[in-house]
């Protein structure tokens, strides 16, 4: 077993005593926490996106912090501001929750564009700039956003560029009747967050698979097919606006780590096909037409994956 089936195999079993049913979302997790790179979590309230969240920085032996995003909700609320201290008589920089290991930015879409734009900076170049003054953000910063898809009123809408930034979107959907029954049986007399545990910290075990995924091979070819793939998205008639280049690298990314992770040395189109219902629907800027017709950024994603020739 390499390093990467290790990490996904302990984040699956600390994760899994406390989130039941969501196997599939842990390993989604896992690709993201490796390549350090954003999630956004979309789903109906009630689905345990703020216990998976917090469990997960449990998890690596993070610092955990939450912002709820409401509509008076302002940048420095976020990122943090100077306050002028009597007793220095000078100004002091009081970090905001930015400054965490994992940051859950619960229900973001009900913040206004100015504040959303103040993790513009922190989720591309870990750092935020405050009074021209520059702060380095924690080496594991990982960013969990949360929406509500079936919401609009009160809510606004992430502009492509802030969506471009989250490596994968997860679509949570209500555990099945099993699943649900055993979270009855854990939780019905329980509150599931008072009854998660702090985990080990797994610092030495992600640092390890992070480099072992320089050890999973890509081909030239299957470089190519990434291409192509966004190359198709850009030209689709029914897309307004394709695969950036910044998608490109987080597709070619979560493949690598997903082929580590099933233990494979190198990455095969199928690992490509794993993720991208993951990498690039919410990427998608759906032209006018398809919108009206109902059209889904999923239905056109695997229609990319069938139409692009896949290398031999």
């Amino acid at each position: 077993m390499n390093a990467l089936e290790s990490f996904e195999r302990k984040l699956q079993q600390d994760l899994g005593t406390v989130v039941i049913g969501m196997e599939p979302v842990i390993r989604a997790l896992a690709v993201a926490v490796v390549a350090r790179g954003h999630v956004l979590l979309q789903g109906a309230p009630g689905l345990g996106k703020t216990l998976l969240s917090k469990s997960l920085a449990g998890a690596l032996g993070g610092v955990f912090k939450r912002v709820q995003g409401t509509a008076d909700l302002m940048p420095s609320d976020i990122t943090g501001v100077h306050v002028f201290d009597s007793e220095r008589r000078d100004f002091v920089f009081r970090p905001g929750p930015v400054f965490a290991d994992v940051l859950l930015v619960d229900e973001i879409n009900r913040t206004g564009p100015k504040t959303q734009s103040a993790l513009l900076e922190a989720m591309e170049e870990r750092q935020v700039t405050i009074d021209r003054k520059n702060y380095r953000l924690p080496d594991k910063f990982l960013v969990i956003a949360t929406q509500n898809p079936r919401e609009f009123e009160g809510t606004y809408p992430l502009p492509e560029s802030q969506l471009d930034r989250f490596m994968l979107r997860i679509d949570l959907g209500y555990p099945g009747r099993e699943h649900e029954l055993q979270i009855l049986a854990k939780y019905g007399n329980a509150d599931a967050h008072a009854a998660q545990h702090e985990q080990e910290a797994a610092s030495a075990a992600l640092a390890a698979a992070q480099a072992a995924v320089e050890n999973v091979h890509v081909a030239p070819e299957l470089s190519a097919y990434v291409v192509d793939i966004a190359a198709a998205s850009r030209e689709h008639a029914h897309v307004s606006l394709g695969l950036s280049t910044r998608g490109v690298l987080a597709l070619l990314r979560a493949a690598r780590i997903d082929a580590g992770m099933r233990g494979a040395e190198f990455v095969t189109p199928d690992d490509v096909k794993a993720v991208a219902p993951l990498v690039i629907p919410h990427r998608l800027v759906l032209a006018p037409e398809a919108v009206l017709e109902g059209i889904a950024a999923r239905t056109i994603t695997q229609q990319l994956l069938d139409q692009t020739p896949v290398p031999r």
